[in-house]
C-alpha cells in the first residue's frame, strides 16, 4: 500500500522521455544545464543505451543536441564548427551559452526572473522592451520617444502606447527616429520623417507617434536598423529594404538618388540570407548566414573595410574576412568606426582611432579589420560601438570598455570625464554583477544585467538615464522601471 502511494520521482522517468524534455522546444540555457547537472545524479549519468561515448553524461548529450540545432551553430562550416567547440576547451555547454548569448544580445535577453529585455541607446534618449510594454525616456527631438507633440522630455522610462495592441520585440534608436518591430513582423516608426526615414511617403513632417510602415505591411521583419537620415529593414526571409537619405549610397541600391518607403537591396538577394544588419551614420552593413560582411554607403574614416575611403553605392564583401576564413556573426556600426564579432567569440576593429576607440593601445587609424589581441583570452558574445568608444562583453558577463570617456559614459568613475582608454579595460564599477546587454548613444551607455537589472552611466543632462537625480553618473546608476497599466506623464 505504502508503495503505491509513493510520490514519482524524476529517477522514475523513461530516460527518453527525460532527453525529449531537454532537448525540445523548453529553450534550456547552458547555465540551465549546468545546475541540472549539479543537482540530480540522473543528468549526470551516461545512459549508454541512449547517449553515445562522445557524452559524458545525459546533460552533456543534451548541450550537443541542443547546440546542432541552433540557427548560428547550423551556417558555420565543419571546420568552423570544429573551432568554436576547441575554442570552448570541448565544454559543449559553454558552446551553448556562447551561441545563445550571441543571439540573445542582437534582440532580447531573457532574465532569470523570466523578462524578456532589449534595451538601446539614441542620440539623447533611450529605448526599452520589457516583455510586451515599450518604455522610452530623455530628450523627444522631433518625437522620438513616440510620446505625441506635446512631449518634449520624459525624465523617467514610460509607456509608449501604440494605435493597437503590441508586442514588440526589437528596437532601434537613432539621433532623430526610432523604428519598432512587432511579433508579427510589423514594423513602426516615429520621430524626424524629413528625410522619409521613417518610411512614410505621404508626409516629411515629425511623427510623434508610433506609426506602422504600409509599404511593409505584407512582409514581415524581424530587425531595423537606423542610421541618422536612413532605415535598415531584415525581412524574416533574409531580405533587406531600405529608406531615406542615398547621398553616398547608404540605401545600397547602386545609386544616391533617396527613397521615401522601403525598397529591397537587390543584390543581397543573391548572395545568401542576411542575418544581421547594422546602420552608421551614412553607411550600413549586412551579414549574410555564411558569415560575409557586405558593407556600403560611405567610406569616410575606413568605416567600409576595403582599406579605402571610396563611397560603395552597392553592397560590397569585405574581403579581409573572407581571404581569412572568418565567419562573422555579429557587427556594430559606430559614428567613426566598426567592430566585429566572429564565430570563435574574436573581436575586430577599424576605421577612424582617435581616442584608442578601436582599442589597440594607440589612435592609429585602421583601414581594414584587425584582430583585439588583447581580448583574445576571452570569449566575446556582444560588440558595441557608438561616438568614439566600444564595449565587448565577455560570456562570463563581464564588460570591457575603450575609447574616450565622454562624459563618463565609458563607466569608470576613477577616470576623468574626457580622459582615454586606449586598450580594453573590464568595468570593475559593474564587477559584482553578470552583464547580459549593453548598449551606448552619444554620451551615455546602460546595461542589463542577468537578473533584470538596469544600470546607466554617463550624461544624463536630459534624463536620457531615465532619472532625474544626477545630471552625470560616473558611476553606474540603477535604473528603476514602474510598471503601471496606465501611461504616465512626462
Amino acid at each position: 500500500m505504502g508503495d503505491r502511494l509513493r510520490s514519482a520521482t524524476l529517477d522514475d522517468l523513461p530516460v527518453h522521455l527525460i532527453l525529449e524534455i531537454l532537448t525540445s522546444g523548453c529553450r534550456l540555457s547552458g547555465a540551465d544545464l549546468v545546475s541540472l547537472e549539479l543537482t540530480n545524479s540522473t543528468f549526470r549519468s551516461a545512459h549508454d543505451e541512449f547517449v553515445p561515448q562522445t557524452s559524458n553524461s545525459l546533460v552533456d548529450f543534451a548541450a550537443i543536441q541542443l547546440c546542432k540545432s541552433h540557427p548560428i551553430y547550423v551556417c558555420l562550416s565543419h571546420k568552423a564548427q570544429e573551432e568554436l567547440v576547441n575554442r570552448c576547451c570541448q565544454n559543449w555547454k559553454r558552446v551553448l551559452r556562447f551561441l545563445q548569448s550571441v543571439y540573445q544580445c542582437s534582440d532580447v535577453v531573457e532574465t532569470t526572473s523570466g523578462n524578456k529585455m532589449q534595451i538601446r541607446s539614441g542620440r539623447y534618449h533611450t529605448l526599452l522592451i520589457k516583455d510586451s510594454t515599450v518604455y522610452s525616456c530623455g530628450s523627444s527631438i522631433c518625437g522620438v520617444l513616440g510620446h505625441g507633440p506635446e512631449t518634449t522630455q520624459c525624465v523617467a522610462f514610460t509607456p509608449i502606447k501604440f494605435p493597437n495592441p503590441a508586442h514588440v520585440i526589437h528596437v532601434s534608436a537613432s539621433h532623430n527616429h526610432a523604428a519598432f518591430v512587432t511579433r508579427s513582423g510589423e514594423v513602426f516608426t516615429c520621430g524626424d520623417n524629413s528625410s522619409f526615414c521613417c518610411g512614410h511617403s505621404d508626409t516629411n513632417r515629425p511623427i510623434f507617434r508610433p506609426r506602422l510602415v504600409e509599404a511593409l505591411k505584407e512582409v514581415p521583419c524581424q530587425q531595423v536598423a537606423t542610421g541618422v537620415s536612413f532605415t535598415m529593414f531584415l525581412t524574416n526571409e533574409g531580405r533587406v529594404y531600405t529608406c531615406g537619405t542615398s547621398g553616398h549610397g547608404q540605401l545600397g541600391h547602386g545609386d544616391t538618388l533617396d527613397r521615401p518607403t522601403p525598397k529591397l537591396v537587390e543584390s543581397l538577394v543573391t548572395v545568401g540570407p542576411v542575418v544581421q544588419i547594422a546602420a552608421g551614420p551614412s553607411y550600413a552593413l549586412a551579414v549574410t548566414s555564411d558569415g560575409t560582411v557586405y558593407s556600403f554607403g560611405s567610406g569616410t574614416n575606413f568605416c567600409l573595410g576595403h582599406g579605402e575611403q571610396h563611397n560603395e553605392l552597392n553592397p560590397r564583401p569585405v574581403q579581409w574576412f573572407r581571404r581569412k576564413g572568418i565567419h562573422v556573426v555579429r557587427m556594430s556600426a559606430g559614428d567613426e568606426h566598426v567592430v566585429a564579432l566572429d564565430s570563435n567569440g574574436y573581436v575586430y576593429t577599424w576605421g577612424k582611432g582617435y581616442c584608442g576607440a578601436l582599442g589597440h593601445g594607440d589612435e592609429i587609424d585602421k583601414t581594414t579589420p584587425e584582430l583585439l589581441v588583447s581580448l583574445k583570452s576571452h570569449l566575446a558574445v556582444q560588440v558595441c560601438a557608438s561616438k568614439r568608444k566600444t564595449f565587448v562583453l565577455a560570456d562570463n558577463g563581464s564588460l570591457y570598455g575603450f575609447g574616450w570617456m565622454g562624459f563618463g559614459s565609458l563607466g569608470f568613475p576613477d577616470r576623468g570625464v574626457s580622459d582615454k582608454v586606449l586598450k580594453p579595460s573590464v568595468l570593475n564599477s559593474l564587477k559584482g554583477h553578470h552583464i547580459s546587454q549593453v548598449s551606448t548613444g552619444l554620451y551615455h551607455s546602460v546595461a542589463v544585467t542577468n537578473q533584470g537589472r538596469i544600470f546607466g552611466f554617463g550624461d544624463n543632462e536630459r534624463a536620457q538615464l531615465g532619472h532625474d537625480k544626477l545630471r552625470a553618473c560616473l558611476n553606474p546608476n540603477e535604473i528603476l522601471v514602474e510598471e503601471t497599466s496606465e501611461f504616465s506623464v512626462c
